[in-house]
């Protein structure tokens, strides 16, 4: 394949300056261009092709191109063998710079030695800690020189491995690293689907295939010719392959007949070179074919004949390589020929070799020894068990499940595989794989009629379903499940009933809850499911539930205290129930934990970023929606996804940038089926209607906001509609709808009644005196201002607060206005709520008060990250410290502080107090 061969004719081919590959001039370009691009900041490139396609010659050829240019270079290579071993993928990439892994901060330190089972952990690491250490870590070693990483056959990555490469991938904007990823066209690989430049090796065209066929040793000739173009199809091993087994044997004979696939052909052609070898170079190829990546010096050395002599005559035929990291395979197509070619006693053989070398290493050994177990087997079962319980105590939830369903395979007792079945469902839960959980589940209704275990199966393939879009049958399973649980009067029937509820939050559907109070109802009610109740209580009725709930609720939690799980979900039903205070300082004490609960958005995952927001923390909410948009994308889940979405698209709009709130309110929409996710679509409409407000364009404004209610003035959502009235009559206001932005309002405040939260209530008020005759508005107004719970939300307070002096200014009233117009401003400026800044300030000169100079800051006008790195540094965190608290690597916080200083009018970090100072307090930003 490469380009120093003969050329057509007998004449020898012109060296093209630098190596090439034949056929791939335009390839080799572009990957030259991203590993030589400007190595100051970081790049990202998929590489994709079939097998054979060149891809790892590729990335051979980038990684030459960086040694030679002074640059680091890690790698990693996938197998099917390790796919199922948790972290293997990131200890094989970081075996050569663990040494530098010392100078980590602590708690990164240990989470990374954690998950490569370096160090005992209690409990799972943080996948967000584990991402940082590695991304802070690949940052070090590019401090002398620039990195590459390569990752070659990427879809044979285990998950865990690949889901910490998804988070280095993208916070590395700032780092001299270049991730090169090759993977089969057809695989898919969550995290690097979509938002990364991709590079295609499709099929060589007939001018390419024939240079290379030219330049083969024995270039093939006439009919055999023809046929080799046709049985390769483009594909550039294919060709080179069958060149040289047509030139060892004659066509008839050399095992490329067929209508099989190029691939299939291949493995053929590639098992027939290794039935020529003498036996002991066949033992060494086979056993080098068990092993995966970390176990192949082993097989390579494990061996009495396993010395150069036998690998010689492998060598000679092109089936293995040798370099200074030992021996390896030159494809693993050839390594699937080798393996498969084998009877199944050989192959046996093989593994339990393995096994008996790797016996310091007991998770290879375990899965050593059950390759090489066909019949139930007690002790290899109770390995793979202890397998699964290192890899889920790492965070590799994927390697656990996999380690359980083997265990469960192997295990001699019916009832040991039914839990152990159940118990891999349930892990598998973490890795967003729905079709492996419900396999899984199905395998436990084959195995037993144990009710408890099927509950638990069907309630961990409905938790998964619940983040994804198929919200009525996610609903049915689990109402199914806590109905037979409640009948046998078994404790999982509350844990369904919480999970249906955040369906039920999901869809919106109101006969949903009726059946979640009429099996409740059915419950024992007592202390030890006090949070549990008061959560499915709140989640499908918070309007109901609230006034006999919010007094209890901080004493449940202060029970949770240091519960982290507990607490997060007490922390939802506060926000829930409009105790917002409440819900940011119990999220706030449950701090890092609350991302540590599972690599997957979790319940109502996205409560927290509407916290912030409603709290005025708006570059933390942003924070957020970005953290869970990017899990939810790499795991497939749309719904999560979309709820991260609309959160985005709502801060946008209330910060005055309407095309960004447009564009992600649509992707959010686009995400869903609206009728299985109402809460979805109201948030959405809801950020489109403020982006409508946002540009001054109050017909669409209405008309999105009237759309979260039905024709019959019914909310779309039991909960996020009546966010929204406020807005509606405002905008009513200004179409002349009044008559019926009123009679909706009034049927909204019936319906709620004595359940009605303050800030409903205060929301109520506000469009009352919006729509109000202007001589009855005022006690509306001041109602709304009254209660003191109020300063909860703050933009809905200045929103109030600007339009009582707008209404008294024009009542002539005007030095009762200027207080309630400055007061909203300095909220608007705080906030950087632009667009109604501007509508204050033309207030304000209004009522004979010039405001020009109340201006946002510039470090308002710095990204919501940029300005929690501010306030950090401001308070003397170094650029290590801040990465730690937002999950950056410290040179990506260097670069922001770079770009920060001009734009602040400083010069150095000393400054950064003062420019604080001179900005309005309460930024948005709190660390």
């Amino acid at each position: 394949m490469e380009n120093d061969g003969r050329a057509r004719g007998g004449r020898r081919a012109t060296r093209n300056p630098g190596p090439t590959l034949v056929g791939r001039e335009t390839e080799t370009a572009e990957i030259i261009r991203h590993v030589g691009a400007d190595r100051s900041r970081g790049d990202v490139l998929i590489v994709t092709g079939d097998p054979g396609a060149g891809k790892s010659t590729l990335l051979d050829l980038a990684s030459d191109h960086a040694r030679r240019a002074g640059g680091r270079l890690l790698r990693a290579v996938g197998s099917e063998s390790e796919a199922h071993l948790g972290y293997a993928g990131l200890h094989q990439m970081l075996r050569p710079v663990l040494g530098a892994a010392e100078g980590l901060p602590s708690r990164q330190r240990a989470a990374l030695g954690a998950v490569l089972g370096l160090d005992e952990c209690a409990e799972a690491p943080d996948a967000m800690v584990v991402g940082l250490a590695v991304l802070t870590l690949l940052s070090d070693v590019a401090e002398t020189a620039p990195l590459l990483v390569v990752v070659d056959d990427a879809q044979w990555i285990d998950r865990g491995s690949l889901d910490v490469l998804s988070f280095v991938a993208r916070r590395m904007d700032s780092e001299p690293v270049t991730l090169l990823v090759g993977v089969r066209t057809a695989a898919a690989l969550p995290g690097f689907d979509k938002g990364y430049d991709r590079l295609d090796l499709g099929p060589l065209d007939s001018e390419a295939a024939n240079r290379l066929l030219d330049r083969q040793p024995t270039p093939p000739t006439g009919r055999t010719r023809v046929r080799i173009l046709e049985e390769a199809a483009g594909n550039p091993l294919a060709l080179v392959e069958l060149a040289h087994a047509t030139a060892v044997r004659p066509p008839e004979g050399s095992g490329v007949q067929g209508p099989l696939p190029v691939t299939d052909r291949l493995e053929r052609i590639f098992a027939g070179h290794a039935a020529d070898l003498p036996e002991p170079t066949r033992r060494v190829l086979l056993l080098l074919a068990a092993a995966d990546a970390a176990d192949a010096r082993a097989a390579a050395m494990g061996l009495p004949e396993a010395d150069d002599k036998a690998w010689e005559p492998a060598d000679r035929a092109g089936l293995v390589r040798r370099d200074g990291a030992g021996i390896s395979f030159r494809h693993p197509l050839v390594r699937s020929a080798v393996y498969h070619a084998a009877s199944f006693a050989e192959r046996r053989g093989a593994h339990l070799a393995l096994a008996e070398l790797l016996r310091e290493e007991p998770d290879r050994r375990a899965w050593h020894l059950a390759a090489a177990t066909v019949r139930p087997d007690q002790e290899v079962s109770a390995a793979l068990q202890q397998t699964a319980d290192r890899a889920r105590r790492r965070g590799g939830f994927a390697a656990a499940a996999a380690a359980q369903e083997r265990a469960a395979e192997l295990s001699p007792r019916r009832e040991d595989r039914a839990r152990l079945l159940t118990e891999a469902a349930a892990t598998a839960v973490f890795t967003g794989q729905l079709g492996w959980v419900e396999h899984l589940a199905t395998a436990v209704r084959e195995c037993t009629d144990d009710p408890a275990l099927l509950g638990r199966a069907a309630l961990a393939t409905g938790r998964l379903m619940s983040v994804g879009p198929r919200h009525t049958a996610a609903f049915a399973l689990l109402m199914r499940v806590a109905d037979e649980a409640a009948d046998a009067r078994s404790p999982l029937a509350l844990d369904a009933l919480a999970a249906a509820a955040v369906v039920r939050y999901y869809s919106g559907e109101e006969s949903q809850q009726r059946q979640i109070q009429d099996l409740l109802a059915r419950m024992p009610d007592d202390a030890a499911t006090a949070a549990l109740r008061a959560w499915v209580l709140s989640v499908s009725d918070p309007g109901g539930a609230g006034a006999s709930l919010a007094p209890a609720l901080p004493g449940l939690i202060a029970e949770a205290k240091g519960d982290a799980r507990r607490l997060t979900a007490l922390a939802i039903v506060a926000w829930l129930l409009d105790q917002t205070t409440l819900a940011a300082r119990t999220f706030d004490e449950a701090s890092d934990r609350w991302r540590a609960l599972g690599p997957l958005p979790d319940g109502l995952g996205c409560a927290v970023g509407w916290t912030r927001l409603e709290q005025g923390r708006w570059a933390e909410a942003r924070a957020v929606a970005a953290d869970i948009a990017a899990m939810a994308s790499a795991a497939g889940l749309d719904h999560a996804e979309a709820c991260a979405q609309a959160l985005d698209a709502t801060v946008a709009g209330l910060l005055g940038d309407p095309a960004t709130a447009r564009r992600l309110a649509e992707r959010a929409l686009a995400l869903v089926d609206p009728l299985e996710s109402r809460s979805v679509a109201v948030f959405a409409r809801r950020a489109l209607g403020l982006a409508a407000v946002a540009e001054g364009d109050y017909d669409t404004a209405y008309t999105q906001f009237r759309s979260v209610f039905t024709d019959d003035g019914d909310p779309v959502h039991y909960h996020v509609s009546y966010t929204v009235l406020a807005e509606l009559a405002a905008a009513a206001v200004r179409r002349g709808q009044q008559e019926h932005a009123a009679e909706l309002l009034e049927r909204s405040a019936r319906s709620l009644g004595t359940g009605m939260s303050a800030r409903v209530a205060a929301l109520i008020d506000r469009g009352r005196a919006l729509l109000a005759d202007p001589e009855h508005a005022e006690p509306f107004f001041q109602a709304a201002l009254a209660e003191p719970a109020g300063e909860q939300w703050p933009f809905e307070r200045a929103q109030t607060r600007l339009d009582y002096g707008e209404w008294l200014r024009r009542r002539r009233r005007v030095a009762e206005s200027r207080p309630l117009l400055s007061a909203a401003l300095e909220t608007f400026q705080r906030l950087s709520a632009r667009p109604w800044i501007e509508r204050a300030q033309a207030e304000l000169r209004a009522a004979g008060i010039e405001a020009t100079d109340v201006l946002p800051s510039a470090f308002s006008e710095l990204s919501p990250q940029q300005q929690q790195i501010v306030h950090l540094a401001a308070r003397g965190l170094t650029n290590r410290e801040i990465g730690e608290k937002l999950f950056l690597s410290p040179r990506t916080v260097g670069s922001h502080l770079y770009r920060v200083f001009p734009k602040l009018g400083i010069t150095a970090r000393s400054q950064l107090r003062d420019v604080l100072e001179d900005t309005p307090s309460g930024t948005g930003v709190r660390t």
